[in-house]
């Protein structure tokens, strides 16, 4: 008697791949949303989504883990061919592309932690002169009144 091996289903349901990537199907949803996946629709109008859905959403999950922003990750998807498989290679050349941006993250961190022992004990968070509040009292070039920095100035 010949042994059947296990046919292989090419295309998944939400649930399946939720249960396999370990994300709820509403994040499936919220990234085909934004164009981070895409799906097909069965004769039933259900979704499906093909196989490789699983190591994108992996890709998906790694990076936001270490903080890089969904429109980044969308523009390093967006260059692969569609239906491209990820290969170890093709990998390493798109974190390539986030490792700078982790780099100055954490080069950032650094600074603001090293910072941080000099406000031990000191309670004041000058509005004025305290570094981690206001760096170089940018928020005093913007003129009177309540102001509060945003990412945008920092980087200046």
């Amino acid at each position: 008697m010949e042994k059947k091996s296990p046919r292989i289903k090419t295309l998944l349901t939400p649930g399946e791949v939720a249960r396999r990537s370990g994300v709820a199907v509403s994040a499936l949803h919220f990234y085909e949303s934004k164009g981070l996946i895409e799906s097909t629709r069965n004769d039933g109008n259900q979704r499906r989504y093909r196989r490789d859905v699983l190591r994108y959403v992996a890709i998906i999950k790694i990076a936001q883990r270490i903080g890089i922003p969904l429109a980044t990750i969308s523009d390093a998807l967006g260059v692969l061919p569609e239906g491209h498989n990820l290969s170890p290679k093709a990998w390493k050349q798109l974190s390539s592309q986030w490792r700078e941006e982790l780099d100055s993250r954490i080069h950032t961190l650094v600074a603001l932690r090293d910072q941080l022992d000099g406000c031990i004990g000191c309670g004041c968070l000058s509005h004025r002169d305290c570094p981690l509040r206001n760096p170089g009292d940018m928020l005093g070039e913007k003129g009177p009144g309540a102001h509060f920095p945003d990412d945008n100035d920092s980087k200046n």
